[in-house]
C-alpha cells in the first residue's frame, strides 16, 4: 500500500515521524489551506491512499473539511480532545490510533525493554 499522511504543522509532523517508518511521507498544512498550498499537497501525494490527521481544535476540524473535499478518498486518523493536538499526543494513543487505521506494517514499535517516552510510566 503506496499511503500519505497530512498533518496540520511541522510538529505533528515530528510527533507522528517518531512512531513511523521513513517510508512513509508526512506532508503540512502549515495551518494555511490556499489554492497554491492545495495543489503542492495534491502534486505530492499523487495516486497515494491520503490519511488525514489533524486536530480536534476548530482549526483542526476546519483543515479536515477542506481536505475531505480535495482528498474525497482519504481516510479519517483521530486523537482525543484532552491532548495538546497530534504533537501533544501520547505515543502510546498514535500508535493505537495509526493500528486502527491500518496502518501497522510502518509503525515503529518501542523497544519494550525501554522506558516508555516521558509522562506514562507507571513503576
Amino acid at each position: 500500500m503506496d499511503v500519505a499522511i497530512i498533518v496540520e504543522g511541522k510538529n505533528d509532523k515530528s510527533r507522528l515521524a517518531r512512531v513511523l517508518s521513513p517510508e512513509i511521507p508526512i506532508y503540512c498544512t502549515f495551518g494555511t489551506l490556499n489554492t497554491e498550498r492545495i495543489e503542492a499537497l495534491r502534486r505530492a501525494v499523487r495516486d497515494r491512499q491520503v490519511y488525514l490527521f489533524t486536530d480536534p481544535d476548530a482549526s483542526g476540524r476546519r483543515i479536515r473539511g477542506v481536505l475531505s473535499d480535495v482528498f474525497p478518498d482519504a481516510e479519517h486518523i483521530y486523537t482525543r480532545r484532552g491532548y495538546n493536538g497530534v504533537e501533544g499526543t501520547p505515543e502510546e494513543y498514535l500508535i493505537q490510533q495509526l493500528e486502527k487505521a491500518g496502518l501497522e506494517a510502518y509503525i515503529l514499535y518501542p523497544d519494550p525493554s525501554e522506558p516508555l517516552s516521558g509522562k506514562f510510566r507507571f513503576d
